[in-house]
């Protein structure tokens, strides 16, 4: 993470929006004081979106177990 003051972002904005496309955050301060982060804008699939790989535990399926548990008291 890079660190500037209000003023150095105002005459070196090209360079700071530059690191910041390349993926890197710029923190920018005012009187001594954090104001903002810049960062990079995310793209792609949000991920709850994305494709999971399911989830697999040795052993009986709870599901299972359950519709076991009810033929046995009916």
């Amino acid at each position: 993470m890079q660190e500037a003051t209000f003023t150095e972002l105002r005459s070196h904005a090209k360079d700071y929006f530059d690191a910041v496309e390349g993926g890197d955050t710029i923190r920018v301060f005012r009187n001594g004081k954090a104001i903002a982060e810049i960062v990079p804008v995310r793209t792609g699939i949000p991920s709850w979106k994305r494709q999971a790989q399911p989830l697999t535990i040795k052993g009986i399926s709870l599901g299972g177990e359950i519709l076991s548990d009810r033929q046995k008291s009916v």
